[in-house]
């Protein structure tokens, strides 16, 4: 099965200080060790992951040394991760169950994994019909 990482599994695997940083991370390991899953990001997610490291850190840590982190934790994971380029247009539609507009990022890449034959993976419990990392 192939996973597409939400931006709150990416920011809780890369912050060890995240509350959820254990969870994320034992989840991602396991996900290594799984044959045939493959774990994938995209441009949301990645600029998502940038901007909240930024802004969480008040200034001290600057865009490139975010992304250098985000390029680090990516290349961690070797042949098991896959960039997916953003090919769905939210003209196509979103989930019946998108109903107001904070939960329209969330639609779309739940939407752009299945097309793919992905699963979006997440640690946001009201997402119908994501995989919502187990706790450790």
């Amino acid at each position: 099965m192939n996973y597409l990482l939400d931006v709150n599994v990416l920011l809780a695997w890369g912050w060890a200080d995240h509350a959820e940083h254990r969870r994320a991370a034992s989840w991602i390991a396991s996900m290594k060790r799984k044959r045939g899953s493959m774990l994938l990001t995209s441009a949301i997610p990645e600029l998502g992951f940038v901007r909240v490291s930024v802004q969480r850190a008040q200034g001290r840590l600057a865009i490139g040394d975010a992304v250098a982190t985000l390029a680090s934790m990516l290349g961690s994971l070797g042949a098991g991760h896959l960039f997916l380029p953003d090919d769905h247009s939210s003209s196509k539609g979103l989930p019946d169950w998108c109903s107001g507009a904070s939960a329209t990022t969330d639609a779309h890449l739940f939407a752009l994994a299945k097309a793919h034959g992905a699963m979006l993976a997440t640690l946001d419990g009201g997402i119908p019909g994501a995989v919502l990392l187990p706790q450790p």
